[in-house]
């Protein structure tokens, strides 16, 4: 079997636009669809083509990749993508979907005789664009070697849970992984804002922990998108940042798990974005630790 597939990928924000371009780089035929079409019209000097409806982009596909903004939203196109869908074909969901949202999916995949793939991904703009994402996939094996070309056109590592997609186990371990991600960030937020507050140079901080076990990569990589007013384009935005922190407090509260952590960093994000802040990268969730400034 040949490894160049035909690819249709749904929703082109900014993992789904790289996602593109990284599979149209490896050789594959890529279709393209998303809800606002302007979006993914750049795509087309890439060498995807644009779809009008999310049916025309899966027609003979091999693949179906998605990565829109949350579990309904990804039922409904596929739903609007179904008169087109062939059975048998594979369907990877890389949507950071949620406990729930998940079987959601997986049953709307099993009604239609599609070989389901919990595939969410770990990493931000910057990876995916180079083609280094993690892929954290579970489903059956198969149909992996239709899948794992496309794994291995978007990602430098995929990472197997199971053989069953609608277990979540992939998301599951998504959810884990987001909820450092989100404590990690609010932390270098809340430092940040309260070194403001106490005129202590953001410096002084880092020399303080430099080389130490404090010290980390990822702190001083938000830190710097704070300080340095890079916070777009977006590496990660604020309201879907936000949206995945609501999901991994509900999976907290789903298996009696309190995460007073996650549950106020989905409160700072809210209120950055309630400052204006929602198209920034998740750091400007510094903005939420101000009453009145410091001005965005």
């Amino acid at each position: 079997m040949t490894d160049k597939l035909t690819v249709s990928v749904l929703g082109t924000g900014i993992m789904g636009a790289a996602m593109v371009r990284n599979l149209a780089r490896a050789g594959h035929t890529v279709r393209a669809w998303n809800r606002t079409r302007a979006k993914a019209e750049p795509l087309a000097a890439d060498g995807a083509h644009i779809a009008d409806t999310p049916a025309e982009a899966v027609e003979s596909a091999d693949v179906v990749l998605t990565m829109l903004y949350d579990g309904p939203a990804t039922l409904e196109t596929m739903r609007d993508a179904a008169p087109a869908l062939r059975p048998g074909t594979v369907w990877a969901q890389s949507t950071t979907a949620g406990i729930d949202g998940v079987a959601a999916l997986a049953a709307f995949a099993r009604e239609r005789g599609l070989l389901f793939y919990d595939a969410p991904v770990l990493g931000t703009r910057q990876p995916a664009e180079s083609g280094r994402l993690t892929v954290i996939a579970a489903g059956p094996a198969e149909g992996r070697d239709r899948v794992t070309p496309v794994f291995d056109a978007v990602g430098a590592r995929t990472v197997w849970t199971g053989e069953d997609g609608a277990a979540a186990g992939a998301t599951r371990l998504k959810l884990v992984a987001n909820s450092w991600v989100l404590a990690a960030t609010a932390a270098a937020g809340e430092t940040l804002a309260l070194a403001e507050a106490l005129d202590v140079p953001p410096d002084g901080f880092f020399d303080l922990i430099a080389g130490g076990p404090l010290d980390m990569g990822y702190l001083r990589a938000k830190a710097g998108l704070i300080l340095e007013g890079r916070l777009t384009p977006a590496q990660f935005a604020v309201t879907t940042a936000a949206k995945d922190a609501r999901l991994v407090v509900r999976a907290g509260e789903q298996h009696g798990v309190r995460l007073d952590v996650a549950a106020a960093s989905a409160e700072r994000l809210r209120r950055a974005a309630d400052r204006g802040h929602g198209d920034e990268d998740m750091a400007a969730a510094y903005y939420a630790s101000f009453d009145d400034g410091p001005a965005a």
